[in-house]
């Protein structure tokens, strides 16, 4: 079997410390036999060649922009099986403008809702909440979610917007508080899956931080994730 190849496109805002979270991934593929090669833009998405001979793409790159041939260039990779994954804001908080790349990924970040008004201090610890990631049916039987239970986290509790193309794995809910203009709970994917082709997406929406990336559920989430979106594995 050919030595899989994966390609770690990282940047983007620096608050989500996109060298130091790719980083935490890295020896994993490369204890797996992976050949990395690290991109710090997206321009290599406009290089066909290259992504065809490329069989999973690790993408941490928060807001930013994309052009137009760079994002048809990596929609068409994944068409043709190269696997996509990433997390939070790397992912589902990249290229806003691009509805052709939030069309791929099928969610959108909207909003992290924050503390009560009176406790909040102007850092990012305001819109830190805890909160439980909760495994779906679907969940407890996909090889990237099996065996893991539900698992409270204190972060960044991402409300998204997306479509029912996706297979969620997991799942948060939002709750509703006096100082909230929603009036019921409401529940996000956390977790999810998405066939795209012949390519296989995976989205992981809590990583904001490193001790985040660093929770036992969430690295192995992560880490099942690169390995389930390998070519090599979709073709199975």
């Amino acid at each position: 079997m050919a030595q899989p190849r994966a390609l770690v496109v990282r940047g983007g805002w620096e608050g989500h410390q996109p060298v130091k979270a790719t980083e935490l991934f890295i020896p994993f593929l490369e204890r797996g036999g992976y050949a990395v090669r690290v991109e710090e833009s997206t321009e290599i998405y406009s290089d066909a060649a290259e992504l065809a001979g490329t069989d999973l793409i690790v993408q941490c790159m928060t807001m930013s922009e994309i052009t137009s041939t760079q994002v048809a260039g990596l929609r068409a990779a994944v068409v043709a099986g190269t696997g996509f994954t990433g997390w939070h804001g790397g992912i589902v908080d990249a290229f806003r403008a691009s509805s052709d790349y939030l069309h791929l990924v099928g969610g959108q970040f909207a909003t992290h809702p924050g503390k009560e008004p009176c406790e909040r201090h102007g850092g990012e610890e305001d819109n830190f909440l805890p909160h439980t990631v909760r495994i779906t049916d679907l969940g407890k039987e996909h090889p990237i979610t099996v065996g893991i239970e539900d698992f409270d986290l204190v972060t960044e509790q991402y409300w998204v917007l997306h479509d029912d193309l996706v297979d969620v794995l997991a799942v948060t809910t939002h709750p509703t508080k006096e100082w909230h203009p929603w009036h019921r709970p409401v529940t996000s994917p956390a977790i999810w899956t998405r066939r795209w082709g012949a390519g296989r997406i995976v989205v992981t929406t809590p990583g904001h931080n490193l001790d985040v990336l660093e929770h036992p559920a969430v690295r192995t989430v992560i880490e099942r994730g690169m390995v389930w979106a390998t070519r090599t594995a979709s073709a199975s």
